[in-house]
């Protein structure tokens, strides 16, 4: 089962962008953003709802509760 850091990882690379991409259209702040994907500390529920929506995916699919979507061909 996937972790959350593992998972945030994989959706950010499959939109091909940079943790300062994703940190500034999300919202999140850069510092916390990339301690978040390196497992490092765990998001506040408020921010882990702000990153599942930014990528579109649930919140256990996020958690790894879940699997994460596939790739529409």
């Amino acid at each position: 089962m996937s972790t959350f850091s593992d998972n945030l990882l994989i959706l950010r690379k499959k939109r091909g962008i940079s943790q300062k991409a994703a940190s500034e259209e999300s919202g999140v702040a850069f510092r916390s953003y990339r301690r978040y994907e390196a497992g490092e500390r765990e998001p506040s529920l408020s921010i882990a709802c702000i990153l599942a929506d930014f990528y579109g995916v649930t919140l256990d699919q996020l958690a790894g509760r879940a699997p994460l979507p596939e790739e529409k061909l």
